[in-house]
């Protein structure tokens, strides 16, 4: 109780804690081979949090304040084709179809391929950007060849909000967080969504109805 109770007050999250709580249980349960210990412990109730999302004005103010055109086109393709930050990182230069205007996520998040969609503007900057920069074999690599950092990617993103001021905390999560909730508020299906962000079931893509600003729309303010 008393490492749990250290854990607490270090601010811990909840997920963290009962985290902790079930491989304490594993060990006296499983590895010594004591049954029934912790049942009556309370755990701490799951964190229920809504994803950060800007808007699409903060988007285009965030790719017009970036460095360079190599800049442009990862945030272009973190939140146009709504990428994980590994998914971007692993996209090779073949995966991205011209002709039929289709990003190809390869081995993504549970193993299995999917398809996004492609901007028309991000795929004109793509080509720009492949002219000068000429990668061999990931579509964004290192001044050493290879694969691009990630941490890059995250200080990328931090300068150009900077830069852009806005006041809301981008990481590459909340550009894909705010591509599904633009599609949604555009109207587009939530499974089609669902499909595009490659989640398994429609529950985790049910998050953003509660962010997307049409579902609000429709409500009079009682003030007004």
């Amino acid at each position: 109780m008393a490492y749990l109770q250290r854990l607490i007050s270090r601010k811990k999250s909840n997920s963290y804690v009962n985290q902790s709580i079930n491989a304490i249980k594993f060990y006296y349960e499983v590895v010594l081979g004591m049954p029934n210990r912790f049942y009556e412990l309370e755990r701490p109730r799951k964190e229920y949090k809504l994803p950060e999302v800007v808007s699409k004005q903060e988007i285009l103010s965030l790719i017009a304040h970036t460095n360079n055109i190599k800049h442009k086109c990862i945030i272009a393709l973190l939140y146009g084709s709504g990428l994980r930050r590994s998914e971007l990182l692993n996209l090779k230069i073949e995966d991205i179809d011209s002709k039929r205007m289709l990003v190809k996520i390869r081995q993504a998040k549970g193993n299995k391929d999917r398809l996004s969609i492609l901007s028309q503007n991000a795929l004109l900057d793509l080509r720009t950007y492949y002219k000068q920069f000429k990668p061999k074999e990931y579509l964004f690599e290192g001044q050493n060849g290879g694969q691009y950092s990630g941490q890059a990617v995250v200080k990328i993103i931090k300068n150009a909000a900077k830069k852009a001021k806005i006041t809301t905390k981008v990481t590459p999560h909340t550009l894909r967080h705010s591509f599904a909730t633009h599609l949604l508020e555009a109207g587009v299906d939530l499974r089609q969504i669902q499909v595009l962000l490659g989640h398994q079931s429609t529950k985790t893509t049910e998050i953003y109805t509660h962010v997307a600003t049409n579902t609000f729309k429709t409500i009079k303010n009682p003030l007004d």
